[in-house]
């Protein structure tokens, strides 16, 4: 009953963030004008309030997803799409689209992020195959080293063909640009949360090891693939449409664990309302601290992620 009674709370919490965030911004809106059909708050909250706030809740449930099935499938606490260097390859699959396709559809853009991105996962699990000492920090100091490397390529390239402003505004996760017409692609970041918990007890017997996973009947490397397509998949539709966003499906999974346990398909609704509600505070923080200026999502939750993060190691530790 507790666990529910939680549950409720957060989307509580989730619902009044979100009247907040609607209501704040440079030009004046009115929530009561916008439910009783006054034409200037209903054009101002379909066309950037709303679209801004569905946005917001898409990309801090689908990395806080993204980071949980990374950290089950490899059995670590600090693996997640920013420390085993998804986000990473994705910038280096938005790179060769804007190279070779310029300024063709985003679906293309995130198709050879997405390709990338899946290659790079796969070359990260098979590092971790190969490793001898899997130190719960030893794995994701190897996944950032890797991402670093990418990262440096990904801007030796950009700065040899001219583009490294175009690649840079890729490094900051902002939603200011988030208007009708621009987003809706993160929409499919929901069946893909949806597949999530259909093979969430899978991925939950996956962490246990591949020869016990192979005992119970469990083909263990499609399960780990599918996890590896789900994340990849997740992480360039965010990284195409928002930016790089750090600290979220590190943090989330984790505070959620502590007090539900590590089971994905109790914890999953969770972990997404929660990351939601993360991202759309600091959202919210970001537009406020120097209104009517904006500072964007992706350093606020830098700072207060990498605080809650060493809440995180410093409670493991105890």
């Amino acid at each position: 009953m507790l666990k529910f009674y939680k549950s409720y709370i957060y989307i509580v919490i989730l619902i009044i963030l979100s009247i907040i965030s609607l209501q704040i911004g440079v030009k004046d809106f009115s929530l009561i004008g916008a439910l009783f059909k006054n034409p200037d708050d209903v054009f101002l909250v379909t066309i950037s309030r709303l679209p801004r706030l569905l946005a917001i809740i898409i990309t801090g449930a689908g990395l806080s997803i993204a980071g949980l099935i990374m950290q089950t499938i490899t059995n670590n606490k600090f693996v997640s799409p920013s420390t085993a260097g998804t986000m990473e390859w994705c910038k280096l699959g938005v790179l060769i689209s804007i190279l070779f396709f310029g300024g063709q559809h985003k679906l293309i853009k995130i198709f050879l992020a997405f390709i990338i991105a899946l290659v790079g996962n796969f070359l990260f699990m098979l590092i971790l195959k190969n490793l001898k000492f899997k130190n719960s920090l030893m794995v994701p100091l190897i996944g950032m080293m890797l991402g670093n490397v990418v990262s440096a390529l990904t801007s030796f390239i950009a700065y040899k063909y001219e583009i490294i402003q175009n690649i840079s505004s890729w490094l900051q996760g902002n939603f200011s640009t988030v208007i009708k017409g621009n987003y809706e692609i993160l929409y499919l970041g929901i069946p893909t949360a949806i597949i999530a918990y259909i093979y969430s007890n899978k991925f939950t017997i996956a962490s246990m090891g591949e020869e016990f996973s192979i005992n119970l009947g469990l083909n263990y490397q499609k399960i780990v693939t599918i996890g590896l397509v789900l994340v990849s998949f997740i992480t360039s539709l965010i990284v195409v449409t928002i930016g790089s966003i750090p600290f979220v499906g590190l943090i989330i999974p984790n505070l959620v664990s502590m007090t539900k346990g590590d089971s994905i398909r109790n914890t999953i609704f969770d972990i997404a309302i929660l990351g939601a509600i993360f991202v759309l505070a600091c959202d919210i923080i970001g537009r406020i601290a120097i209104y009517p200026y904006e500072i964007s999502v992706s350093t606020i939750i830098s700072v207060l992620g990498s605080l809650i993060f060493l809440f995180i190691l410093f409670k493991k530790e105890k």
